[in-house]
């Protein structure tokens, strides 16, 4: 049976942290003195009271999850928050359609940085703000975030952290879940604050420095600004951006170890870390050189905008400080694979995970070894740790389901009149959590404002799935799922 109060109960405590975070918006209107303060007291007053209504309804609840509770859980916990979260929007009149605001807020939440808005400038402080904070509360995850803050909310909570974790490999350092979350989310804050004092340091406002900050460290990718980080002309600015994207894509227990405990050679050892390092290296030397032979930059620039957007797509951040539609066809092929990989297991990104691309890379050779020595016994090792078969077939399902879902979403784009290419890179970039497509109809600077109503949908729920890796959302819609077992 699944345990409803318990949900009901969860589920009502999350909102009102949500209701918290509202509040920082809240203030920041306030400050500014703009017109979306109504919008978001409304909205504070509103997610408040259902999550009032909600813990009433799971009092004296079971604090016990099952596994399928927290699949449950977490699937429910997000589209609530986008819904609650897409109000401002709404009530403020800033997004006058439902399915534009849910979609705006979904992919503020998964990290994703697609936009419907199409010009951002318009907006008011206290909105742009929430954009940003959306991104950076779904960085790390909803309910992780619930775990470091309340450890003993949930009991059953390393089932909900394998539920929302990113990669193959699910990181935990510690034996209390509750360490390992603080643990994680205090570098994620180190990455934000030194982030922030960087990008002011160059010259961003205080107000810009904090939203970018939050966004690229959540590898988001929105912006207070509608030409992004190209707005501020600034080479120092995109260095800037190009590092923390980059840190922001490691897994985020090998920067602890790294950080706080000097483990340097174990972060520099690591074999997802290296593929990340040297597939980002690659793509950057390759994009350099037909920059430099069909587009005409100079050696300096080409580097710095081809790095820039190689370590945007590879991490799935989608910042641009150049419309790389103008660019030659084959770069968007390269950088399509960067969005198709994305960085590390364990990191804020999207994406395959490179940690999958190197176990891929392992099954073939041994494959290949396979059929000069069809008795040897060959094991697929990452890390000094075996792969074993089970692990090998969930990484082959992953890859067919991710696959099929980005072709079926891909289908019914081409149906729906969107053009080839397009719809192609909308479906990577939204089961990635990329963000930006490439195209000439929906360049990588446009909104995706002129998408269909119904594609806009079955795109929220890609990025939905594309965040919780797929199958956390798929298995709440099998029979077994609802059985009493």
């Amino acid at each position: 049976m699944i345990n409803t109060r318990l949900i009901y109960k969860i589920l009502g405590t999350l909102l009102w942290i949500e209701a918290a975070f509202m509040t920082m918006s809240l203030v920041m209107a306030l400050a500014y003195g703009e017109s979306d303060f109504t919008a978001f007291a409304v909205t504070v007053a509103i997610t408040a009271l259902a999550g009032t209504g909600l813990r009433l309804s799971g009092r004296n609840a079971v604090n016990t999850l099952s596994r399928r509770d927290a699949y449950l859980l977490v699937t429910i916990v997000w589209v609530a928050f986008t819904v609650f979260g897409s109000l401002p929007f709404l009530i403020g009149g800033y997004i006058h359609s439902v399915t534009d605001a849910f979609f705006e807020t979904m992919s503020g939440l998964t990290t994703t940085g697609a936009t419907i808005i199409d010009q951002v400038e318009g907006l008011p402080h206290g909105l742009l703000f929430w954009r940003s904070l959306t991104q950076w509360i779904g960085g790390l995850g909803i309910v992780f975030f619930t775990i470091a803050v309340i450890p003993s909310f949930v009991g059953g909570s390393v089932k909900v952290f394998a539920a929302e974790a990113t990669g193959p490999i699910k990181s935990k350092m510690h034996p209390r879940l509750s360490t390992t979350a603080k643990a994680l989310w205090g570098v994620y804050l180190l990455l934000t604050a030194g982030c922030a004092v960087c990008f002011f340091a160059f010259g961003m406002g205080p107000f810009d420095a904090i939203n970018y900050a939050m966004t690229i460290t959540a590898t988001g990718g929105f912006a207070t600004h509608d030409a992004s980080t190209g707005y501020f002309h600034n080479p120092a600015i995109d260095y800037t951006a190009i590092v923390f994207m980059f840190i922001s894509g490691v897994s985020f227990a090998l920067l602890y170890a790294a950080l706080f405990k000097g483990k340097v050679k174990q972060l520099l050892k690591n074999a997802e870390f290296r593929f990340y390092a040297v597939l980002t290296l690659t793509a950057t030397a390759l994009i350099v050189y037909f920059l430099l032979r069909y587009n005409h930059y100079t050696t300096g620039d080409a580097i710095r905008v081809a790095l820039f957007q190689t370590v945007s797509f590879i991490t799935t951040t989608g910042m641009f400080n150049e419309d790389a539609a103008q660019w030659h066809h084959i770069t968007w092929v390269i950088l399509s694979l960067c969005m198709f990989f994305g960085a590390c297991g364990g990191s804020t990104t999207g994406g395959f995970k490179c940690a999958r691309g190197v176990i891929c890379l392992k099954i073939l050779r041994n494959e290949i070894r396979h059929m000069l020595h069809p008795k040897a016994l060959l094991p697929v090792k990452v890390n000094d740790s075996t792969v074993h078969s089970p692990s090998q077939i969930t990484l082959m399902a992953f890859f067919i389901a991710y696959i099929a879902l980005c072709f079926t979403a891909y289908f019914i784009m081409i149906l729906s009149g969107v053009d080839s290419t397009n719809s192609i890179t909308i479906a990577l970039s939204c089961g990635s959590n990329v963000g930006p497509t490439l195209g000439l109809e929906i360049g990588p600077t446009m909104s995706w404002s002129i998408l269909p109503q119904g594609v806009k949908w079955i795109l929220s729920a890609l990025m939905l799935m594309g965040r919780l890796e797929i199958f956390t959302v798929l298995v709440i819609f099998t029979p077994s799922f609802w059985k009493n077992q």
